[in-house]
């Protein structure tokens, strides 16, 4: 809390009329009360920004329920449930809006280190291309932000664990944290993309209508290519089949 009140008045001090509210996204009932305090405060809502992260998971091998179920609720459900909370005040006024939702490149290309991780963020990227179709009629634009890494603290995420979840999750994921693959993403991490670099492109994003908001080419476009090269041979293989001979 003492976080999130400083954020607060950082932002309050640019002349913005920012309020701020506590809420466990892992909990429908949260996302439900942050909502209901928003539009008390507000009145209306037109965007929903769904950014909230965690590591979790673990590597093959090591997986736990306790671990997936936390990855899955915050990473996905979170997603899913912010949407469904969120999405029907956007369309109640009729005056349009925007939804950005937080994948990552590693929900377009999996790594086995943190494949639980990735599984939930290929999930977001399904509902964004889905929901990008389906809300359009309706004046609703669907973004999905695919970030390489970007300076924050989400290495560290397990420091938020709520209460509820297994304290397991914390030795698993404290155990991945030492794994050389770990150290080199931390690294990684560290001297990655300033996140107001990334706001600023999120807002350009939600201003031209973005259906991919990506953070670097040089890292990322590669990666993607021979993701897309390696489906395309796939398809190279079986072309001039006859299926149903």
């Amino acid at each position: 809390m003492p976080a999130l009140t400083a954020a607060v008045e950082r932002l309050r001090l640019t002349n913005a009329d920012v309020d701020g509210v506590q809420a466990d996204v892992s909990l429908k009932a949260g996302l439900q009360a942050a909502a209901e305090a928003t539009i008390a405060r507000y009145g209306k809502v037109h965007i929903l920004v769904n950014n909230a992260g965690v590591t979790g998971g673990g590597a093959y091998g090591a997986w736990t329920d306790a671990a997936w179920n936390w990855t899955i609720d915050v990473n996905l459900m979170a997603v899913v449930w912010g949407i469904e909370v969120f999405g029907p005040l956007i369309e109640q006024h009729g005056e349009g809006g925007h939804i950005v939702s937080t994948a990552s490149m590693a929900g377009l290309v999996a790594s086995p280190a943190i494949l639980p991780y990735s599984v939930t963020k290929y999930g977001v990227v399904a509902i964004s291309e889905a929901l990008r179709e389906e809300l359009a009629p309706r004046g609703i634009g669907v973004s999905v932000l695919c970030p390489g890494p970007i300076k924050t603290q989400i290495i560290d995420s397990v420091r938020n664990l709520p209460e509820r979840f297994d304290r397991s999750v914390a030795d698993l994921v404290s155990k991945d944290l030492t794994s050389e693959w770990f150290k080199s993403l931390r690294e990684r991490v560290s001297q990655g993309i300033d996140p107001f670099y990334v706001g600023e492109l999120v807002r350009e994003g939600i201003e031209n209508d973005w259906a991919y908001i990506f953070t670097d080419v040089d890292e990322s476009e590669p990666r993607i290519d021979k993701r897309f090269a390696a489906i395309k041979q796939g398809f190279d293989r079986i072309r001039g089949r006859n299926p149903r001979r």
